[in-house]
């Protein structure tokens, strides 16, 4: 698959840009600040309907627009899909394949599949663990397009269970008491919640089983391969406390003297040997095992929102001990991991995703330049973004478009 046509109206800083693009290797060059990050970003958005700089969609529209579109012309195989992505302020995002009725954003996701590595990918090593649970389910959605649900009822579980353990801390404290109301309702939302959560679970289970060995094989490829780069899931299902980012003050992963904290957590049992229903039943027990622990704190502590994606390298943590350099590398062997493991999904023909590479080459020695240029030059369509032309390696030597202020102008003209 690849991306012919791109025309972006009213998004981000442009009123209006077109780009042609084909096959092979596309350097975007343009000095910072100009807009590069912002057409990869409307691709990526294509296929998660979010971008990997913002957390919602008002800034995605140009300053003092009430609306912004994407539309992409995408080839596979024989066939040409065009997809039009209608942004909003105050209304409801809409989507349209080849100009038919207006359809649910979701709708489209499965169709335009990249994998885009960005300088905010360093979160993934070096933040808190939402960034590598969400790491997880954008990978999800864009893999198998019916976890959005499976995401959305268990986001949406999650917010309504929370405002009723809410309410009734505020009951607790009171005079009154909880009430057997409250009780009961909670019983209630505590059955919803564990299907929820064990069916986000197990999907999350399956996935990182996936990309476990291509992890490991990017990142030797990358480096000199004299470490393992390994990642485990950690479940409070293990029993296991886990760290929130609401519940985390500071977290540098080292004591008092500046050294690295010793790592000696365990290996959890292996939860993806259990069938989703298993799963229910073990959060139900988790549940009511917390109860009076949620009740005092009003909020919801088990579930996948609070599990922990460790990344270690060698035998140590790669948060804390891993080196900047190390760090890049890890976060790029993350997106290629996902870069393979959509190459080989084998529900869609003429399925390898667009590899989008936005900043990375000013950030790495000419080595793993080259080592990186080398793993993606045969990908079928690739789309690099550099300041300057020159951090390019050879091996990606391929058309060139300038970017300027408001648009774009290919090599040459």
């Amino acid at each position: 698959m690849f991306l012919e046509q791109l025309s972006l109206t009213d998004f981000r800083s442009y009123a209006q840009v077109d780009l042609t693009l084909a096959p092979g290797v596309t350097v975007l060059v343009g000095s910072n600040g100009l807009g590069k990050t912002n057409l990869v970003e409307a691709i990526g958005y294509l296929s998660t309907l979010s971008s990997h700089r913002v957390s919602n969609d008002a800034p995605l529209l140009r300053f003092g627009a009430d609306r912004a579109l994407i539309r992409a012309q995408l080839v596979r195989g024989e066939r040409k899909v065009l997809l039009e992505m209608e942004i909003n302020a105050s209304r409801a995002n809409r989507a349209r394949i080849n100009r038919a009725n207006p359809v649910r954003a979701r709708d489209i996701l499965g169709i335009c599949r990249s994998v885009l590595f960005a300088p905010e990918d360093l979160a993934l090593v070096k933040g808190d663990p939402s960034s590598r649970r969400r790491f997880l389910d954008d990978l999800l959605v864009v893999l198998l397009p019916k976890h959005a649900a499976t995401r959305m009822e268990y986001d949406k579980v999650l917010k309504q269970r929370n405002a009723l353990l809410k309410s009734a801390r505020a009951q607790h404290f009171s005079r009154a008491g909880v009430s057997e109301g409250h009780l009961a309702t909670l019983d209630v939302w505590d059955s919803h919640f564990a299907g929820a959560a064990a069916a986000l679970l197990a999907a999350r289970l399956d996935l990182l089983n996936r990309l476990r060995p291509y992890m490991a094989q990017a990142y030797a490829q990358l480096t000199d391969g004299s470490k393992l780069l390994r990642a485990i899931y950690r479940s409070n299902l293990d029993g296991e406390p886990q760290a929130t980012e609401s519940d985390m003050v500071q977290d540098d992963s080292t004591d008092i003297s500046g050294a690295p904290a010793p790592y000696s957590a365990p290996e959890p049992e292996d939860l993806s040997l259990l069938e989703p229903a298993a799963l229910r039943e073990m959060y139900v027990a988790a549940l009511a095992e917390s109860r009076k622990r949620e009740l005092e704190r009003g909020m919801s502590l088990v579930g996948p929102h609070r599990d922990e994606l460790d990344l270690l390298l060698g035998q140590a943590p790669a948060k804390g001990y891993a080196s900047h350099g190390e760090s890049w590398s890890i976060a790029l062997a993350l997106r290629l991991a996902s870069f393979y493991v959509l190459s080989e999904d084998q529900h869609i023909a003429s399925n390898e995703p667009i590899l989008i590479l936005d900043d990375v080459f000013a950030e790495l020695d000419a080595q793993r330049r080259s080592r990186l240029a080398s793993m993606v030059s045969r990908a079928e369509q690739v789309l690099v973004t550099a300041a300057v032309g020159d951090d390019i390696p050879v091996e990606l030597a391929g058309a060139q478009i300038q970017v300027i202020p408001g648009g774009v102008i290919p090599h040459g003209l």
